[in-house]
């Protein structure tokens, strides 16, 4: 047992996990979206002031001549380069090129620009930005095709700004860990908030299991749960209609028990008792063994109906359910009993129509066999016993009639209880009683009502109601 719920899922595991595990994936794409946007926020500025330094450049410039004939010039000033010098971490490389490449003052290892400006610049300048790499470093480069014009002449420069990436890589570092300190503290908060509802949430579920596990053996009451979720009620009902069943079952174990115990005590006593007087010699042998053969007859009635009765709530537990034809049923009882109509010489008139109902079809037979015997039983020799079956659209009902004495008053108010019969010595006043428990298996219902003509009980009718299927 131990073993079976050390390795059943948790229920507040599957919820943290269920909770946290999504959010957990949302805080790291917000986390790398959050990163890129800052990065992206930081090359934005950095690159407004590569262009501001270019353009500082662009104001230096002068020019003697006209396009092709042209002769740039350039002082770059040391303001040009001091925003991005004073951090002490960035480097800062420049070139000054006519349009068609020619070098005009910068360094001159820095690759000429071959890129072409975009359609839609950034700026209102034609400007462009690209990474690339320069004296084995990773540099942002910013490209602005500067118009030159004075009094001597009129060219295109070509100014190139490039800077390294250290204060960039580092200013995005610490975004980085800022972002995930911040996140990381997002999701504790998270982890925290969803830990405390899950513990509210399961509290009536670990209350409800202590109660249960302190409860004594045998206790199988309904469970009370006021206080429970919603979602937990169903739960509740279904556990208290399973205890329920256990308790019926239980209950019908522990009569089958005590009445198995006394009515069998009974004729195995009185067995013993005629053993003993034939041993003595007190009676014949001959009628000493007609009382025993009597004794145990009854003895074994007796047990065959406690096991019947047994029986049917075993048989109510099951699902294995068919339609069955009850008409076809009454008539293999009814041949099977003809001996003993043929030996009372009992008119019998049997009278039927197709009924299907939904049952076991050994429940359906020992229904039938207890009421028609019980019927033959108490009708007189040369008396009258009719069988019949009709229905509806909702239920058969099967009329047994015979022409007993009828049922007492007396009699009627405890006839369905077991070991109430009318004479002990021709019955153990089961038959009744398992007849009853299989319609209500069935959900049907069984009545016993005197026959009365002119004032006189001409006999009684047994009248079984069933659903139809």
């Amino acid at each position: 047992m131990q073993a079976k719920i050390a390795g059943a899922i948790s229920l507040r595991r599957y919820l943290l996990i269920g909770i946290l595990l999504p959010v957990g994936l949302l805080v790291v794409a917000n986390t790398f979206s959050l990163y890129q946007q800052a990065l992206g926020a930081v090359n934005t500025a950095y690159d407004r002031t590569l262009l501001a330094s270019a353009k500082s450049i662009g104001e230096q410039l002068d020019v003697t001549g006209y396009d092709e004939q042209s002769e740039l010039r350039v002082t770059v000033p040391y303001a040009a380069l001091e925003a991005f010098e004073a951090d002490n971490q960035s480097r800062l490389f420049y070139r000054v090129s006519s349009l068609n490449g020619r070098m005009v003052s910068g360094f001159d290892q820095l690759p000429f620009w071959r890129g072409r400006i975009p359609a839609r610049p950034p700026y209102s300048a034609l400007v462009d930005f690209y990474d690339d790499a320069f004296m084995g470093d990773d540099v942002r480069v910013a490209v602005l095709l500067q118009p030159v014009a004075s009094e001597r002449g009129r060219a295109m420069a070509v100014i190139q700004v490039a800077e390294t990436l250290e204060l960039r890589k580092t200013l995005a570092r610490k975004i980085l860990v800022d972002t995930l300190w911040r996140q990381a503290l997002l999701l504790a908060v998270i982890a925290l908030v969803a830990i405390v509802v899950v513990q509210r949430a399961t509290r009536p579920v670990r209350r409800l299991s202590a109660e249960l596990q302190a409860r004594p053996e045998g206790d199988l009451t309904a469970i009370t749960a006021p206080d429970a979720p919603r979602e937990l009620l169903p739960l509740v009902d279904a556990t208290n209609e399973v205890m329920g069943r256990l308790q019926h079952l239980l209950d019908n174990q522990k009569r089958f028990v005590r009445d198995a115990a006394h009515q069998l005590r009974t004729p195995l006593a009185v067995l013993k008792v005629q053993v003993q007087s034939a041993l003595r010699g007190d009676m014949e042998a001959r009628d000493a063994l007609v009382e025993i053969n009597q004794t145990v007859d009854r003895a074994t009635v007796l047990a065959n109906q406690m096991l019947a009765l047994a029986k049917v709530e075993q048989l109510r537990q099951q699902a294995d359910l068919q339609a069955i034809d009850l008409a076809q049923v009454v008539r293999s009882v009814a041949l099977d009993l003809s001996p003993l109509i043929a030996e009372k010489d009992i008119d019998f008139e049997i009278e039927t129509v197709p009924a299907r109902v939904t049952s076991h079809e050994w429940m359906l037979g020992e229904l039938t066999r207890n009421l028609l015997h019980n019927a033959i039983k108490h009708t007189p020799a040369g008396g009258t016993l009719a069988v019949h079956i009709v229905r509806d659209a909702n239920a058969v009902a099967m009329t047994i009639s015979d022409s007993g004495p009828g049922v007492s008053a007396e009699l009627s108010a405890r006839l369905y209880q077991p070991f109430s019969a009318g004479n002990v010595r021709h019955g153990s006043g089961l038959g009744l009683a398992i007849c009853r428990e299989i319609t209500e298996a069935m959900h049907g219902s069984i009545s016993l009502e005197n026959r009365v003509v002119h004032g006189r009980v001409t006999g009684l009718d047994a009248t079984v109601r069933l659903p139809t299927t």
